[in-house]
């Protein structure tokens, strides 16, 4: 693929990546409420949900995805409680000392990952940048298998990148907070930005 169309790509990316979203807001809420633990597999979840709209986009099947609406709506709704679910969760933990060593009960990889893959398939960011903007950007009609394995390539990169800066940042500011008053306020800001962010999706 042309090294300028892929820059581009990746440019574009980066900058709708980083900007607050849903999914930001779930991986900061995620890991200020439960630590590092479960950030990496809830990531690939929302890394893979941009790589099936990346393949929408690239296929031409934004009129498919038009079709199957009824589906999509059912994902995003799912993200969308799973989130809230996520929310009451962090909102109602016992403000002890002890949960800034999140010494929570783990959940699934399996589970996380399916969560974070049905938050980015409801996440209306997402929909308008690969099947509105990407076209914009490049001819998707001249991408050949090569060109699609890059643009994968891509995104997964640049989405492992921006991720794991909020994550290290939200691990950090999560070290700040030692005291049960302190770590009540932890949990209630994240429950809010749980709850925040499905609202977000099921909004659109």
């Amino acid at each position: 693929m042309d090294p300028a169309g892929l820059l581009l790509f990746s440019s574009a990316l980066f900058i709708a990546a980083a900007s607050p979203g849903p999914g930001i807001a779930a991986v900061v809420g995620r890991v200020l409420g439960r630590g590092l633990k479960e950030a990496v597999a809830f990531s690939i979840g929302i890394a893979l949900g941009d790589v099936v709209w990346l393949t929408f986009a690239i296929l031409g099947l934004a009129a498919l995805a038009q079709a199957f609406h009824e589906v999509f709506l059912v994902i995003k709704y799912a993200g969308a409680a799973y989130l809230l679910y996520l929310a009451y969760k962090i909102w109602t933990v016992p403000a002890l000392a002890r949960e800034v060593t999140a010494e929570t009960r783990p959940e699934h990889p399996a589970k996380l990952l399916l969560g974070g893959l049905a938050l980015t398939l409801g996440n209306p960011k997402a929909i308008v940048f690969y099947l509105a903007l990407l076209p914009t950007i490049l001819d998707l009609t001249r991408i050949t298998v090569l060109g699609y394995a890059e643009l994968v390539a891509a995104t997964l990169s640049v989405l492992g990148l921006v991720l794991a800066g909020y994550i290290v940042l939200a691990a950090r500011a999560r070290q700040l907070f030692t005291t049960p008053k302190a770590i009540r306020r932890l949990n209630r800001t994240t429950g809010a930005l749980m709850a925040g962010a499905a609202a977000a999706v099921a909004s659109r």
